[in-house]
């Protein structure tokens, strides 16, 4: 292999890794109203406090949530991947309602997530990972 083909495929490489990848699946165009309610099946966690929503097994139809009620550690940190696991362990394919609010930005949409309060039932599902004994983060 000569250095010319070499250098092609190390750019080629680079420029693969140079791409974000989306850490989630969750590809619905997100609600962009404060009091908007939807609801579906839990499709997806992300951590301690996002999830995706949907109400068929589509991703291009799941709305990705950040938890408007609950501040889970993030992966990375003392109690995130237990976070993580409650998560999934509560709602992941059960039903759940989601109605949108503003977050501390004042917006209704951060990070490419929107901001719920979601609810199984009559239960915020934050009211449920701190009965479960999930600590809440600092983010």
């Amino acid at each position: 292999m000569n250095w010319r083909n070499v250098l092609i495929i190390a750019a080629l490489a680079a420029a693969g890794f140079a791409a974000p990848a989306r850490a989630d699946p969750c590809e619905s165009a997100l609600p962009s109203r404060e009091g908007t309610v939807f609801s579906g099946t839990v499709r997806y966690v992300g951590d301690g406090d996002s999830l995706c929503v949907g109400r068929t097994g589509n991703p291009a139809e799941w709305i990705e949530v950040r938890l408007a009620d609950f501040n889970a550690p993030e992966l990375h940190e003392p109690g995130g991947s237990a976070g993580k696991q409650a998560l999934e362990r509560l709602v992941l394919g059960r039903p759940v309602t989601c109605t949108t609010e503003r977050g501390r930005s004042g917006r209704v949409i951060s990070f490419d997530r929107v901001i719920a309060r979601c609810r199984t039932g009559q239960t915020n599902l934050g009211d449920l990972l701190r009965a479960a004994g999930i600590s809440e983060g600092g983010h």
